[in-house]
């Protein structure tokens, strides 16, 4: 099967955006590229004592709504191109839950996995001493992604804070609670998406209660949105899959004890009362809600017309390509688009940066009532889009997010 590059089909769903919305070609052209790209080699000592250098990535897509705004992924696969196709997606996140921030995305060819305490410690340090001139809470704020964590943040945050001499909590978010990070903020992505999901089930007429849910890629966001589906929309887990494989029971699994044999075993296989399925056809089964929560291009030609979801939340980034989402809308698949399901956790981190700003901290309640009017306005207005215009949500959700990047760049004079 032939690779597909995640930046390409970033572009190719602009395309189709800036097509409908009648762009300008000056304008459609800036949308395509990163105003700013950052490539980096750096040092780490491992801790046999030999040093091992490291390339990492800093992407600012597009800057006109705001301070970038983005995630920083450690991952073996990761490549510029990965790291561009997160970037644009980030700008069309905020943009389309309104939040004013632009978007940008960094990365670290690395495998954690494979890596000590220290040696994530000094990997992380390093980055920021290389990247740290892009980054400022006026200029560019990373926060975490796949395979980073609070901590790691935290190490992030007192590296640069170190670089420049004075406190600046608000340059990184996704913080452990004394540092500054946010109440809620763990949780939001997959919080994020079930709010989306409530709204998206509301306009369809579907009840979820007691209806089978199925989760492909059992991380953190992963296993939030089990644990939440089941509690908020009263959804049943049938099935998960991590990257060694899947579970399934039709009768129902218990989320919380899947998630403590996760995180006691490190992965699903073997969990009692459950058969082992292949990770590929969890996102097949017969169920009224689907989380794609892993990586990119999941959801693919090859396996489109066999997804039986009614609702499919995407949690991942760019998990459907767009050939895969036209057989998905034809075949009567409500997708509820990534950078619409998983805004929620920029939105918490745009909130943890007022909090920082304000030196002032909102109760748990505060954040969910915030974060939940946020991600239901967002919805409101994409699905307002998808019935005026008649196009999928997916396009709805661009036309909504590109249109208002467009307006700010043409409000600044850029073009």
């Amino acid at each position: 099967m032939v690779a597909l590059n995640p930046f390409a089909i970033a572009q190719q769903q602009l395309d189709r955006a800036a097509a409908r919305l009648g762009l300008d070609r000056a304008t459609h052209e800036l949308l395509r590229w990163p105003q700013k790209e950052l490539i980096v080699a750096f040092p780490v000592q491992m801790d046999d004592g030999s040093s091992r250098v490291f390339r990492g990535y800093r992407v600012q897509y597009n800057g006109a709504r705001g301070p970038s705004k983005g995630g920083i992924r450690w991952h073996p696969d990761e490549t510029i191109d990965t790291v561009r196709a997160l970037a644009a997606w980030m700008t069309w996140k905020t943009s389309v839950v309104d939040i004013p921030l632009g978007g940008a995305t960094g990365g670290v060819t690395c495998n954690p996995k494979e890596m000590s305490e220290g040696e994530k410690q000094r990997l992380a340090r390093g980055y920021i001493r290389a990247v740290a001139d892009v980054l400022g809470i006026s200029k560019d704020v990373p926060g975490p992604d796949v395979y980073t964590t609070p901590q790691i943040m935290a190490w992030m945050m007192d590296e640069y804070e170190t670089l420049v001499g004075e406190h600046h909590p608000g340059v990184i978010t996704g913080k452990p609670l004394p540092l500054g990070g946010s109440e809620g903020r763990s949780d939001a992505t997959a919080r994020g998406g079930i709010y989306a999901t409530r709204e998206a089930a509301r306009e369809l007429g579907v009840d979820l209660a007691g209806k089978p849910m199925a989760v492909q890629g059992f991380g953190h966001v992963g296993q939030t949105a089990a644990l939440l589906g089941h509690e908020i929309l009263g959804l049943k887990l049938v099935a998960a899959s991590d990257s060694k494989g899947g579970i399934h029971n039709p009768k129902g699994l218990d989320p919380r004890a899947v998630v403590d044999y996760k995180h006691r075993t490190g992965s699903l296989q073997g969990f009692p009362g459950a058969e082992p399925i292949d990770t590929g056809a969890v996102l097949e089964l017969p169920v009224a809600l689907l989380f794609p929560a892993a990586l990119e291009n999941v959801i693919t030609v090859e396996n489109a017309a066999r997804i039986k979801a009614r609702i499919c939340c995407e949690l991942a980034n760019g998990p459907t390509t767009p050939d895969a989402d036209a057989i998905l809308s034809d075949n009567g698949v409500f997708v509820v688009p990534d950078f619409l399901a998983n805004a929620g956790g920029v939105t918490v981190s745009y909130f943890e940066q007022v909090q920082n700003t304000y030196n002032f901290y909102w109760p748990l309640s505060e954040v969910h009532q915030r974060l939940d009017e946020k991600m239901t306005r967002a919805f409101s207005g994409v699905y307002q889009m998808h019935t005026r215009e008649k196009v999928n949500m997916r396009l709805a959700a661009y036309l909504v997010a590109v249109a208002r990047v467009a307006e700010a760049c043409k409000l600044r004079g850029w073009v």
